[in-house]
C-alpha cells in the first residue's frame, strides 16, 4: 500500500474539509472571546508566562498518554494480542490525533480509533473495538474519582455558586449514569445486537455492501472479545491502575499552567476543574476547541478568583500543553504509522 492510499483510507477529503472548517470556526470563536475579555491583557499574560512550566505541562501530557497506552496494551493482551509497547505507544498517539482533530471525536471516536489500531497491529477490528471501549470505560472511573474528590473538597471549603452547583450536578449524574449505562448495556448486549440486526436488515436487503450474516458474525466476535476481557479481573485492575496514572498526568498541566502565569491553585481545585471543563469537549468542534477554553476561563474565574483575562490565559497555556501538544505529537505518530503500513 502506498502512503497516499493509506492517507486516503485514514482521512477522506470530505472529513478533511470538516476538520479544517471546524478548526477555523473554533479559532474565530476563541479569538472573539479573547477580544471580548481584553486581548491586550491576555497578550501580556502570555508574553510574561514562564515557558519552563509550559514544557513541564507538555511532558506531563506525554506521560499521561503513555500510561493510557499501557492500559490499552494490558487490555489487548487479554484478547490474545501482545503488541510491543514501543509500537503500541506510537499507534495510541496516532489514534489520539485522529480523535482530537475530528469534530465530536471526543464523544464517539472509538470505532475510528479501533480502525487505526486494527490497521497497525494484528488485532481484528472486533477485538480492537472491544479493547478500545473497555479502556475508555476504565478511564471513566478515575475521571469521576478525581471529579468527586475535587467536589467534596470544594463543598467542605467553600460555598458553591448556583452555576458551579449545576456543573457539579452534571458530573454527579455522569458519575452515576455512566456505570449504570455500562452495566445495563452489558446485561442487554444480546438484545442490543438483535436490535442492530433489525435496523440494518432493510439496508442489507437493498445492497450487497452489507449482509445480515456478516454483521451477525461480527457482533458474535465482538461479544466474545468483551467476555474474554470481562473474565480477567486481574488484568482489568492492572489496566485501571494505569488509567489513574494517566488521568493524574492529564490534570497536572492545568496546575503547571497556573504556575506559568505566576499564580497558585489548589490541586483539589484542579481535580474538579479539569473533569468539569472536559464536559465542554462534547461541543461540535475538534477537541472541544473554544468550548473547553471558555469553560476553563469561567471556572478559574469563579472558583480560583482569577480575572477572566488571567483565566483565559491559563486556559490557553493548558490547552497548548495538553491539546495542541497531543495533536502535534499525534500527527507525527500518524505520519509514521502511515509510512510503515
Amino acid at each position: 500500500m502506498s502512503r497516499s492510499e493509506g492517507f486516503t483510507d485514514l482521512v477522506d477529503r470530505q472529513l478533511a474539509l470538516k476538520i479544517v472548517g471546524g478548526f477555523a470556526i473554533a479559532l474565530v470563536v476563541l479569538a472573539l472571546i479573547a477580544y471580548g475579555i481584553g486581548l491586550e491583557k491576555i497578550q501580556r499574560e502570555l508574553a510574561d508566562a514562564d515557558p519552563r512550566w509550559l514544557a513541564a505541562g507538555c511532558l506531563s501530557t506525554a506521560v499521561g498518554l503513555v500510561a493510557w497506552a499501557k492500559a490499552w496494551q494490558v487490555v489487548l493482551g487479554v484478547v490474545g494480542y501482545h503488541v510491543p509497547f514501543r509500537k503500541l505507544v506510537v499507534t495510541y498517539y496516532a489514534a489520539t490525533f485522529a480523535n482530537y482533530v475530528t469534530p465530536l471525536g471526543q464523544a464517539g471516536g472509538e470505532p475510528f480509533i479501533a480502525y487505526v489500531l486494527s490497521r497497525d497491529t494484528e488485532a481484528s477490528y472486533e477485538d480492537s473495538l472491544a479493547s478500545v471501549v473497555t479502556a475508555d470505560l476504565l478511564n471513566l472511573l478515575p475521571f469521576f474519582t478525581f471529579a468527586a474528590l475535587g467536589t467534596v473538597i470544594l463543598v467542605l471549603r467553600t460555598t458553591l455558586s448556583s452555576r458551579v452547583q449545576g456543573v457539579a450536578g452534571v458530573l454527579a449524574v455522569f458519575a452515576v449514569g455512566a456505570p449504570v449505562a455500562a452495566a445495563v448495556g452489558w446485561r442487554s448486549r444480546r438484545r442490543v445486537g438483535r436490535f442492530a440486526l433489525r435496523v440494518v436488515a432493510p439496508v442489507a436487503n437493498r445492497t450487497r455492501l452489507v449482509s445480515i450474516e456478516g454483521l451477525r458474525e461480527r457482533l458474535r466476535e465482538l461479544n466474545a472479545a468483551f467476555e474474554r476481557i470481562a473474565d480477567d479481573r486481574g488484568a482489568l485492575a492492572h489496566a485501571l491502575a494505569y488509567s489513574y496514572v494517566g488521568w493524574l498526568f492529564f490534570a497536572l498541566p492545568l496546575y503547571f499552567a497556573v504556575l506559568a502565569v505566576g499564580e497558585s491553585i489548589s490541586l483539589f481545585l484542579v481535580f474538579f476543574i479539569v473533569p468539569a471543563s472536559t464536559l465542554a469537549g462534547l461541543t461540535p468542534s475538534p477537541g472541544g476547541l473554544a468550548g473547553v477554553e471558555a469553560a476553563l476561563a469561567g471556572l478559574l474565574g469563579t472558583l480560583g478568583g482569577f480575572s477572566f483575562a488571567t483565566g483565559l490565559s491559563i486556559a490557553i497555556i493548558y490547552r497548548l500543553a495538553s491539546y495542541v501538544f497531543a495533536v502535534l505529537a499525534g500527527g507525527l505518530a500518524a505520519l509514521y504509522v502511515i509510512s510503515r503500513s
